[in-house]
């Protein structure tokens, strides 16, 4: 258990700007990791081993990207027992995001609204902050590191394939997995490429480079795509006929190599349109996520088989809605929004009730 009681430190940071609030917490968590004070939200990891993708897991709870887009905090996240944590958004080249104000609380509704738009340091930092990180120094069994990957907001959507090559380039050496995000809606477009022909295009190329990758370094990491929770029953069946063509052979994962994250943020704001900064631009995460991302989770697990490996996100704001995501399929599951409302105490009560559940 942590020494710092969050329900006593929430108020100062929801008293701020919902940025500034996230700024500070990282740049606070960034200072303190790597000297006693981590021991102010330093807890005992639950372990629950299980294997997936052909990687250990320590346990089934996860940090979701887009926390920590530019990797600085990997050991303090280390410190408060997740299993595996995903940092990113990264994109080739560094790049501000959309204008302020981008990030918004819903607290009557456990929500958040982010229009961030994969606002980042780029490649040369990201890694700089990937490779500085100890967590792989410190335990015997050390938590995954998921890197979570993008394009610039101006490569043009023809050339964004080029810009998860380089990254997937850049990050596979440092990666126990990468994260390919083709599903943020704060990028222009970039949803197109969930259709089935541009994601059966850029799958076909990343699989080769990932082979060719496997080879140079001699170091398996397979790449999970991280999907929206907002596909119609049309787009889902189009998905996984192309999930099933290009990263199955004979029912089975090809190389053990790939696996799916459900879901990203939600555009629909039906729920929370009648709260303030209800109907802002952006997606929207929290607790009126889970619904749609469960869908999705059941979806794909149906449609891909037993063996396919899913990692559920979207609404986990306790730890019965992380065990909702092994209900409807997910091998593995992942925390953002609930840990900004609840804590670091939600990692040790997630993780319990998804080992009893799995047990």
């Amino acid at each position: 258990m942590s020494l710092l009681p969050y329900p006593l430190l929430r108020p100062l940071l929801f008293s701020m700007d919902a940025e500034k609030a996230h700024d500070v917490t990282l740049k606070l968590l960034a200072l303190t990791q790597h000297n006693v004070l981590r021991h102010l939200y330093q807890q005992q990891r639950i372990e629950d081993p299980v294997q997936l993708a052909g990687l250990h897991f320590p346990n089934r709870l996860g940090l979701a990207a887009g926390l920590d887009k530019n990797a600085r905090c990997i050991d303090a996240f280390a410190a408060m027992g997740f299993g595996f944590v995903e940092v990113g958004t990264v994109t080739p080249l560094a790049q501000a995001g959309n204008p302020k104000p981008r990030m918004f609380r819903l607290p009557q509704a456990q929500a958040l609204i982010n229009r961030l738009g994969f606002n980042n340091q780029g490649l040369e930092s990201f890694l700089h902050n990937v490779q500085r990180a100890r967590f792989r120094q410190q335990s015997h069994q050390p938590m995954l590191l998921g890197l979570n990957i993008g394009k610039n907001a101006v490569t043009p959507m023809q050339e964004a394939a080029k810009d998860y090559l380089t990254c997937l380039h850049a990050v596979y050496p440092f990666a126990d997995y990468v994260t390919v995000n083709i599903s943020s809606p704060n990028t222009q477009n970039l949803r197109s490429l969930q259709s089935d022909t541009a994601l059966s295009a850029l799958i076909a190329l990343l699989d080769e480079a990932r082979q060719a990758l496997a080879h140079q370094h001699r170091k398996h990491v397979p790449i999970f795509i991280k999907v929206a929770p907002d596909l119609d029953d049309t787009q889902l069946a189009q998905l996984c006929s192309t999930l099933r063509t290009h990263c199955l052979v004979d029912g089975q994962v090809k190389d053990n190599a790939w696996g799916v994250i459900a879901t990203n943020t939600t555009l629909d704001k039906e729920a929370v349109l009648h709260l303030p900064h209800g109907s802002e631009t952006g997606g929207l995460s929290g607790a009126p996520a889970k619904q749609a991302s469960n869908r999705v989770i059941h979806a794909l697990r149906q449609a891909l088989g037993p063996h396919f490996p899913l990692i559920g996100v979207g609404g986990v704001m306790n730890a019965e809605d992380a065990v909702s995501k092994l209900q409807a399929g997910a091998n593995l599951v992942q925390i953002y929004t609930g840990l900004i409302y609840q804590g670091p105490a939600l990692v040790t009560q997630a993780a319990q009730a998804l080992r009893k559940q799995s047990a």
